[in-house]
């Protein structure tokens, strides 16, 4: 059936359980796993409506950062993959383009499933905070499981 999973996650009580429930499901059907998560890029510097470039070291120490945050979540994970027998790569990016960045790193790694979790937002409070799921399905063509 599905052989090959995305899971995008970060650091909250939502993504574990993208995390627990994938894990399950690809052991279940002997499937693989991407692990996928996203960091902030850092944001424009913007002083008198001129914009100003950062330092080397700044750019240095936030990739760092990133890269450190990146790692703990996907260690997490795949600590609970391989306890579970199940193949596990991790995978990050930084990036704004978070939907586009998931839909991409899916086909790149030739998924055929993508685990996402869902805060279950709708009506104003999806209009303020958006929907991450729903943007992603729309402009992927693969199928998605939405935990919720």
């Amino acid at each position: 059936m599905y052989e090959h999973l995305l899971v995008p996650v970060d650091d909250s009580e939502l993504s574990d359980k993208a995390i627990e429930t994938s894990v399950g499901l690809a052991k279940l059907l002997g499937a693989s796993i991407t692990g996928f998560t996203v960091e902030p890029p850092l944001p424009p510097m913007v002083m008198e409506q001129v914009a100003i470039a950062y330092t080397a070291a700044t750019i240095q120490d936030h990739q760092s950062s990133c890269e450190a945050h990146a790692r703990k979540v996907l260690k997490r994970f795949a600590d609970r993959a391989v306890e579970a027998g199940v193949h596990f790569d991790g995978q990050f990016m930084v990036t704004e383009g978070i939907q586009q960045a998931i839909v991409d790193v899916a086909v790149r790694q030739k998924c055929d499933l993508i685990v996402m979790a869902s805060h279950g937002r709708h009506g104003f409070d999806a209009l303020i905070h958006g929907s991450l799921t729903k943007s992603v399905l729309s402009h992927s063509k693969l199928p998605l499981l939405i935990i919720h």
